[in-house]
């Protein structure tokens, strides 16, 4: 009969699991206590709560939250990031901190619902984050729409050139034939017959 607190801390495992936004699976073999404070503090800046859980109970909350493809991941030593940032941003923190500690390994994890293995987890952790892909969308998009104002401002400007070349013969051939006028002699009148 499990004890009242495992059942407690099964049900914590399986709320931040539910409540993140990804969860990434490490082995923290061989990292010192201080190298753990670190790890957390790198971590904190990105909205994620690094806890090292015990793997029976892991299990039990993983198969309940069906994450069941993640339990062969739970052997060994295992710590968790439950994200509830930005993913990619905790993917390149984790990989950055695992090339200063190579005894950090990232076994796999879980985002939108999918489950992730160790080289996914490496593939996540060379996206750029979320904030300069949505400043390369917004460039992108006011791109686009400089270039679709100037082609939509193209034709009025060629019917602004037009007008105004029109209008310019206009006065210019109206002043030729003020000019002819003025220039041709009047007609003298014709005698009269006695």
């Amino acid at each position: 009969m499990p004890s009242a607190s495992n059942v407690a801390e099964v049900e914590a495992i399986k709320g931040r699991l539910e409540g993140s936004v990804a969860a990434l699976l490490t082995d923290y073999r061989g990292l010192t206590v201080k190298d753990l404070g670190e790890l957390r503090a790198s971590l904190r800046g990105s909205s994620t709560e690094y806890r090292v859980l015990k793997n029976t109970l892991t299990s039990i909350a993983v198969r309940q939250a069906g994450y069941d493809d993640l339990i062969p991941l739970l052997q060994g030593p295992t710590a968790v990031a439950f994200i509830h940032g930005d993913p990619v941003q905790v993917a390149k923190d984790l990989a950055d901190f695992a090339r200063t500690h190579p005894a950090l390994v990232v076994k796999g994890g879980v985002l939108d619902g999918k489950v992730l293995d160790a080289d996914e987890v490496r593939r996540l952790a060379t996206l750029e984050s979320r904030e300069v892909l949505l400043t390369r969308l917004a460039w992108l998009l006011q791109a686009s729409l400089q270039q679709t104002a100037t082609l939509l401002a193209a034709p009025l400007r060629q019917v602004a050139t037009m007008t105004s070349a029109l209008r310019d013969q206009q006065a210019s051939s109206e002043s030729e034939s003020e000019s002819e006028s003025e220039s041709e002699p009047e007609p003298e009148p014709e005698p009269e017959p006695e």
